[in-house]
Order: C-alpha cells, then structure tokens, then sequence
C-alpha cells in the first residue's frame, strides 16, 4: 500500500492540473477538505476506494488509471492564488446576478411602456409585467445562487418563487373575472416540502462533514 501513495499522488495531482482545477475546487467536489486532498498529493495519506472512484468518474479515466505508472512528468509546483482573488471573484458574481435580475426588471419596464403606448385605458393587464417580473427574477437569483453561492440559500430562494408565483396566477386569474384565492392554499403544503426537502439536504451535510472529521483522524 506504501508503493501506491506516490503513484496516486503523481496521477490525482496530474489530473488535477490538466483540468485546471485548484485543490479548493477538487476538495469542494469531493466534499474534503483541501488539506485532504494536499496530503493525498503530497503522497502522505491514500484515499478509500469509494473516493478514488469518484476521482476517476470526475476525471473521466479508469479506476486503474490512478492506481498505475502512467509515465506523467513531475507536476508543476501548485501555483497559489492572490489573496485578494477569491473575494474579488465573489464580488463579480453577485454583481453579475443584481445586473441579470435588473435587466429582468428592465425588460418588464420596457414592456409596460409599450403596452401603456399602444393602450389608452389602463387595466391589470398593463401591470402584468411587473407581477411577473418578481417569480422571473426569483428563477434567475436560484440559478446564478445555485452556480455561484451557498447551497443554504436555494430553498429560501425556491420559497419566495413559489409564493410570487401563486399570487401572480391568482392576480391574473382575477384580472379575468375569476377569483381564485384557493390557488394560494397550494402554497402551504408545498412550504412544508420545501422545508422538510432543506432539512434533508443539511442532515446530508452534516454527514459529509463527520466523515471529513473521521477522514481526518485517520490521516
């Protein structure tokens, strides 16, 4: 088992730079912590089966790929980044994701100005695109959150989503003569699923985390 720690640590840490991945972002693939995966490659601890088979699916190669000689060069030494590289990354983000929910707000805008234009008398329906600009930009913060940012956030997120969605149906439903409030009482059991659905997710966590602690004490 000792032969096999400098070969695993020669091949992860090969694959690792080939795909232009950090440690950081391998660990956070893995749900490990970098200095796992730094030991790993220093060749001072091995990984279980069950992660090196996800290591092989996520890099595309065989099982047996990391277990042999594969005939790489040294890798490079691991280039560290500037200290002000992660939150400046971070704070790109969420201005992309305010900017893409702005230009949803925008484009209901426009649309209301048009609509306003064409139509002299207003009605509910010269609103409509300010009603649904709100559950639009709900689905646009889920996506960049769920790319970009915490986990933790999604369900709060999905939860605002659904109630925006709810009331705009029933907006418009009434708009058109029919007063559907009952649609707003589907909204109660699907909190509850939401909220047991986050629950779940954190226990998982959780579990995640107690296995990097054992993982740890092994190491």
């Amino acid at each position: 088992m000792e032969d096999l720690k400098p070969i695993i640590a020669r091949n992860l840490t090969a694959l690792r730079q080939a795909a232009k991945m950090t440690q950081s972002e391998l660990a956070e693939k893995l749900n490990y912590s970098d200095k796992a995966i730094s030991k790993w490659e220093r060749a001072e601890s091995l990984p279980d089966i069950t992660v090196l088979k996800t290591i092989a699916d996520l890099f595309g190669v065989p099982l047996d790929y990391l277990v042999r000689e594969n005939g790489q060069p040294e890798p490079e030494p691991e280039r560290t980044e500037e200290p002000e590289a992660a939150p400046s990354k971070k704070r790109n983000r969420a201005v992309i994701t305010v900017l893409s929910v702005l230009l949803v707000w925008f484009i209901a805008t426009t649309a209301f100005v048009i609509v306003d234009m064409i139509v002299a008398h207003k009605t509910f329906f010269h609103f409509i695109s300010f009603v649904y600009a709100v559950p639009v930009s709900m689905i646009v913060w889920l996506v960049f959150n769920a790319m970009w940012f915490s986990g933790r956030k999604n369900y709060p997120i999905i939860s605002l989503l659904m109630w925006s969605l709810l009331l705009s149906v029933t907006l418009t439903l009434y708009a058109c003569g029919i007063f559907a409030w009952q649609l707003m009482l589907l909204g109660i059991p699907g909190q509850i699923i939401i909220l047991m659905s986050s629950k779940l997710q954190y226990k998982k966590r959780d579990g995640k985390k107690e296995k990097k602690k054992k993982e740890k004490k092994k190491d």
